[in-house]
């Protein structure tokens, strides 16, 4: 049985204070990821309007004036990108009546930021949720092992125990594949196409290569990139930029592809179960994969671009994580293994040496339970990286 249970999470703080300063509040994110939820808890006097809604979208696409003007405080309207005309009129509105407050959510970040940027430069906050993080989700996961929280993922359904990771995921894709992938490529052979997504969570931690990735899934490189920039734009994956500045060797110049949900990833790569995943060989990567989204949905959830890096130079040199904050980098490589080992620290101690950035604090985070500081090198659970670097 499905329970009711809200989960907090840490946007609230900032789409708070933003509701203050701007007339138009524009909330985007991967399907499911709790956007409508965290919206209604909010803004609970506001009405709400789903442009998935056939009959509410005719209304809105037909007669725009009267829909907008049924509620003098404003409205939250969900996926707002199906109707962008909307933007239009809602800039008129809140030109005349600031006062007015209209929140809006979508689940394609392509079509919905340009259209904010043509029709409500300047009226808009506009923010990223993804799936729950480990610190939104403590008392949730507190009992869980490392393999059954990689296996569940943190999208909020789960987390809230409304569904199961068995269930959820393919359902999940098979929604993206039959809506987000239709509406955004009209791709007629979907089985290509999630072939595709495979090969990509194949890929997490590593390079991308869009050749050669072209050449398993049977299609051209373009394609492939093509592909890729809409699996950006719903929000399913993330590509780590490397970091350049101030960089005294040589660096690579191709980002690293993660997913936004590990879960999704052990759907992907046809694990079935916790147990399967303890022995897999992408065990690792997926864990990776934990740790660099919990780190760029910190930034995000205080309302901040990513900023979170990688770095790699033509020697092979490499740290898995730079997040940059105020001028300086927190450095942190990530293992997945239970047992310390001194030489997980060899890259941090190096990194000096091949950037003049400032460095404020560096760490290895990683799958055991002690702690410690060994020199200027800090050792962390996994868990407890978010603390880590809030005292950064």
């Amino acid at each position: 049985m499905a329970q009711n249970i809200y989960i907090t999470r840490h946007l609230e703080k900032v789409i708070q204070e933003a509701v203050q300063y701007f007339s138009v509040i524009s909330v985007t994110g991967l399907r499911q990821s709790g956007k409508s939820t965290m919206l209604k808890h909010l803004f609970p006097h506001l009405p709400n309007y789903s442009m998935k809604d056939l009959h509410i979208r005719a209304f809105a696409e037909q007669d725009p004036v009267a829909f907008l003007n049924q509620h003098q405080d404003g409205m939250l309207i969900d996926e707002v990108q199906k109707v962008p005309v909307l933007l239009d009129y809602i800039q008129g509105i809140v030109d005349n009546h600031p006062e007015h407050r209209f929140i809006l959510t979508g689940s394609s970040n392509l079509e919905l930021l340009q259209s904010l940027t043509e029709s409500l430069p300047g009226r808009a906050g506009v923010y990223e949720l993804m799936p729950m993080s480990m610190s939104e989700t403590v008392a949730e996961i507190e009992n869980k092992s490392t393999d059954l929280l990689l296996y569940d993922g943190l999208y909020p359904a789960v987390c809230a125990r409304k569904n199961i990771a068995r269930l959820f995921y393919p359902a999940y894709v098979k929604t993206y594949l039959e809506k987000d992938v239709r509406d955004l490529l009209r791709i007629k052979d979907q089985m290509q196409f999630m072939k595709f997504m495979k090969l990509c969570a194949a890929r997490i931690g590593s390079l991308f290569n869009a050749s050669e990735v072209g050449v398993e899934v049977g299609v051209d490189s373009k394609t492939i990139a093509h592909w890729l920039s809409v699996l950006q734009a719903s929000y399913l994956i993330t590509l780590l930029p490397p970091y350049y500045e101030n960089i005294t060797k040589r660096v690579v110049k191709t980002p690293k592809i993660y997913f936004n949900d590990p879960g999704l990833a052990c759907y992907l790569l046809d694990i079935e179960s916790p147990k399967q995943l303890a022995f897999d060989k992408m065990r690792g990567a997926i864990f990776e994969n934990l740790i660099v989204m919990e780190c760029i949905k910190y930034r995000l959830n205080k309302g901040r671009e990513g900023n979170v890096f990688f770095y790699r130079d033509s020697n092979g040199q490499e740290v898995d994580l730079l997040i940059k904050e105020e001028g300086r980098l927190t450095a942190i490589e990530v293992k997945s293994s239970m047992t310390y080992h001194p030489d997980f620290a060899k890259s941090l101690k190096r990194l000096p040496e091949w950037t003049s950035t400032p460095i404020a604090r560096r760490a290895v985070v990683y799958g055991g339970d002690f702690e410690n500081t060994v020199g200027e090198i800090h050792v962390i659970r996994y868990n407890h990286i978010a603390d880590f670097i809030s005292q950064s």
